[in-house]
């Protein structure tokens, strides 16, 4: 049984404020160092928050650091996400292009993507045009 702790809460408010950015888990304890969390309770909440499907774990290339995203919306679950490797900006894929792609692989190679589960990486347009 999970409780609502005012730790959880306090994870949860951080993580759907920021829908669109992954963070690892001692960024967010250092982000709710003032909301009197520890992090063995990040940690736990995390672990606790992935298990209920309401966020995404990711580990990014290059690195063997976790990171984590808020999940439980069904804008994220449709769409295939687009991760900038040099910012961490998530983008979602637009619903066009997503079934495009969708449908085009499963055509051609009989392969089914999990839309949800699915992050290319690369870089976004802002950063592109700092080089």
């Amino acid at each position: 049984m999970t409780y609502n702790t005012e730790q959880r809460t306090a994870l949860l408010n951080f993580l759907t404020e920021n829908p669109d950015k992954t963070f690892s888990a001692k960024e967010i304890a250092l982000s709710l160092a003032g909301k009197n969390i520890s992090k063995s309770s990040v940690y736990r909440n995390l672990a606790e928050l992935e298990n209920e499907r309401k966020i995404k774990r990711i580990t990014k290339a290059g690195s063997n650091e976790s990171f984590y995203q808020f999940f439980d919306n069904s804008e994220c679950k449709n769409h295939i996400h687009l991760s900038c490797t040099k910012c961490g900006k998530i983008f979602h894929l637009e619903s066009k292009q997503t079934e495009r792609l969708v449908s085009e692989v499963e055509e051609a190679d009989g392969f089914e993507i999990s839309k949800s589960e699915t992050t290319l990486y690369g870089t976004c347009k802002e950063c592109g045009t700092r080089n």
